[in-house]
């Protein structure tokens, strides 16, 4: 039997336990040796890895050097993470990392756990189920990269499967701060006598971080929950807890989210938050992201960061609004110019009339002809 952990808030008769997400990981090295021999063996063919376990499930590695899509002519090698054993619904998160064999340390993460999706751990049906990156890279570029060594390619894996942790709250309170809650127990279709109610889609720390504002109605300290002072984790964290909030129609914490998330903005993250901004309808967090990254001196990081892909994969109509926006700031920079060309100019103008009306007379009202 699993074991769970307890957070109470109160001992007192009027509690619901909510049960949510625990993550157990695991990670695995595959060594790809001799790639040159693999090459040609034709789109939707692999290599895979050991099986390796994780979280009481089996896992393998597909590395499909032709790719998996014959439509893309062999130009992507494809990575997917698959379920090599029995299961139903299986909840996970995933990392891939493509290990830089220069020792300048300069891998390429594709990870799972750092995005703020709004649908929460992947979810594998059954055996055989799979994740991953159809154009994981692309080849011409991985060949002539620090990636390969010696015919050799090194990949880790790491998977996240979801367990169960529980925690205790009221449920007066909770209803009196969620209307989401407040249907769950006394709705129309609620159940007042309910005493535990399973939480899907929101991680452990998300949770007890929701818990906190629902208690305190003040924001909670997101670096005491999470343990760590990086600002990647701290907005990831709070990415997440802008998806819970509006998924129990939290609006005070929402709004408080979004503050966050605009004050943090950065090349590394704005892409992943103007995604979950136009998931999660918070139209000024994506104003400020769409002004960021369109922003000429942004721009070209915003696009080489993992979280721009994510962007193009799920919210494809936003790259349109980004490159209007984009094009706007371009706009906007050239009327500048042009209106400092055209003031200077007249300011010249406004110089000699000025010098005109002052020119010397004399005692005798006379003009003075300048020389």
């Amino acid at each position: 039997m699993r074991k769970r952990k307890k957070s109470t808030m109160d001992d007192s008769k009027d509690s619901a336990s909510k049960s949510v997400s625990e993550t157990v990981n695991g990670s695995h090295q595959f060594t790809i040796k001799g790639y040159s021999l693999a090459k040609g063996m034709g789109p939707g063919k692999c290599i895979a890895s050991d099986i390796f376990t994780v979280g009481g499930y089996d896992w393998a590695v597909y590395f499909y050097p032709d790719g998996k899509n014959p439509e893309d002519t062999a130009m992507y090698v494809s990575v997917f993470i698959a379920l090599a054993s029995e299961g139903t619904d299986v909840r996970a998160l995933f990392e891939l990392t493509l290990v830089d064999q220069s020792g300048k340390g300069k891998h390429k993460v594709h990870s799972h756990f750092d995005r703020a999706l709004e649908s929460g751990p992947y979810t594998l049906k059954y055996r055989g189920s799979m994740w991953g990156y159809k154009r994981f890279y692309r080849r011409t570029t991985l060949e002539s990269s620090d990636y390969i060594k010696d015919d050799c390619l090194i990949m880790n894996c790491t998977v996240g499967v979801v367990g169960d942790e529980a925690f205790k709250a009221h449920k007066l309170i909770l209803a009196a701060r969620s209307p989401v809650f407040r249907a769950q127990f006394f709705g129309l279709v609620g159940d007042p006598n309910i005493d535990k109610v399973v939480v899907k889609d929101v991680e452990p720390s998300v949770f007890k971080a929701m818990l906190l504002f629902i208690y305190s109605d003040k924001f909670p300290d997101i670096q005491e929950i999470t343990g760590s002072g990086s600002t990647c984790m701290s907005t990831n964290m709070v990415q997440h807890l802008l998806a819970a909030a509006d998924l129990y129609n939290l609006d005070r914490l929402k709004v408080l989210c979004e503050a966050k998330l605009c004050e943090k903005l950065n090349a590394d993250t704005v892409a992943t938050t103007l995604a979950l901004a136009e998931q999660h309808h918070c139209s000024q967090l994506k104003a400020v992201c769409l002004k960021f990254a369109a922003t000429p001196a942004n721009l070209g990081a915003v696009m080489q960061s993992e979280g721009f892909r994510h962007l193009e994969e799920s919210c494809p109509s936003l790259l349109s609004e980004l490159l209007k926006a984009f094009a706007s700031v371009e706009e906007c920079a050239s009327m500048l110019s042009s209106k400092k060309r055209s003031g200077s100019s007249v300011y010249g103008i406004d110089l000699a009339a000025e010098v005109h009306v002052a020119e010397p007379v004399n005692p005798n009202d006379r003009r003075v002809r300048r020389r």
